[in-house]
């Protein structure tokens, strides 16, 4: 895809969607990387099931740790491989409390340090939390990353590489929302709706609906 086009692609998406944001429900720093850790391999709708009961009562690492990881389990046993994750908050929470004060830190390497949290997750926390202009690379972005040729790569580093190359400084902020909001209700995986996509023109998809 050359320069324009990328240009025009991401000033498409923000016309439908001018400010888009996370559809993972959160009150603070805290919560919103807890639910990211949940997140993985779960849809956000059925993470914000099991967290909503569990924010209004935690909201902060203290409480999670006194929470205990039993009570958590009760909380997040819907979500997929809740006994992992279960473990992994509640020792991130504590290491929140013993290296940070309790506060999430705005530095990638801290948050990857933590258990559970990945570059993807701490890019999520960095763009969500702090403003920072990061991609992070899931199932729907990578998909359409290389689906339209916006940024073609073979692993999620390889993506998030080019569409941080390739993005105009001014759809960075936004770039991480509006692909996998396209990703997730247009450009399906199984049955994209090619025949309702806002950027079909400029996509390099050769199975287009006609």
């Amino acid at each position: 895809m050359k320069k324009a086009d990328i240009d025009e692609f991401y000033r498409l998406l923000a016309e439908r969607k001018p400010d888009p944001q996370t559809e993972l429900n959160w009150t603070t720093p805290f919560t919103l990387l807890v639910a990211v850790v949940l997140s993985a391999q779960a849809t956000d709708i059925g993470v914000n099931k099991a967290t909503g009961p569990l924010f209004r009562k935690v909201d902060t690492p203290q409480k999670m740790v006194k929470l205990g990881e039993a009570k958590l389990k009760d909380f997040i046993k819907t979500i997929g491989l809740f006994n992992t994750k279960a473990k992994n908050v509640i020792r991130l929470s504590a290491l929140l409390i013993e290296k940070h004060d309790g506060q999430v830190p705005q530095d990638r390497d801290a948050l990857e340090a933590l258990p559970g949290v990945g570059r993807k997750t701490a890019n999520v926390v960095l763009n969500v939390v702090f403003g920072e202009p990061t991609i992070a690379v899931d199932t729907h972005i990578f998909r359409v990353s290389n689906r339209t040729g916006l940024a073609p790569g073979k692993t999620p580093l390889a993506v998030e590489q080019g569409l941080l190359k390739r993005t105009p400084d001014q759809w960075k902020l936004h770039a991480h929302h509006w692909l996998i909001l396209h990703g997730r209700y247009v450009c399906k995986a199984r049955k994209p709706m090619c025949a309702e996509c806002g950027v079909r023109a400029l996509c390099a998809y050769k199975a287009k609906e006609t």
